[in-house]
């Protein structure tokens, strides 16, 4: 078993902190990605919204979630250590489980998979931030 990635917030309020920190980062990201793609002053403008750094900030949050690996053995026995709602993916006959719990919701989001581990976690990622993170987020919008 092992994790992966930066952000495990527990509390919404954590949630919230860490999604604002990202913002001038989105922002730089966006802002290189359109100079390596010579938009001139006037194209960036044009097309440049804040719908587009507000993307790159949830793709960023998103691919930053901390996940945990391991057997369908090791996600059983952390599931049973705590009571929260499971929403897991895929199928009951594969031998390994990506998961993330979304504490504040107490609900662990998790993913099956048999050998595409790093396509498990980008999914698992998406999928928690998708249900979970945005409707926070846009709520304080």
């Amino acid at each position: 078993m092992h994790s992966e990635g930066l952000f495990a917030p527990s509390t919404a309020a954590d949630v919230r902190q860490q999604y604002e920190e990202l913002g001038s980062a989105s922002q730089t990201v966006v802002r290189e990605v359109a100079k390596s793609m010579a938009f001139d002053r006037e194209e960036y403008d044009e097309r440049v919204t804040t719908s587009v750094v507000t993307t790159a900030r949830d793709a960023l949050f998103a691919s930053l979630l901390e996940v945990t690996v391991g057997t369908r053995e090791e996600f059983d026995d952390w599931c049973a250590k705590r009571e929260y709602e499971i929403e897991l993916a895929g199928s009951e006959s594969v031998d390994h489980v990506v998961w993330h719990p979304v504490t504040f919701a107490e609900t662990v989001v998790g993913a099956t998979f048999q050998s595409e581990e790093a396509a498990a976690i980008g999914t698992l990622r998406r999928q928690a931030f998708g249900r979970h993170y945005r409707e926070l987020l846009k709520n304080d919008a």
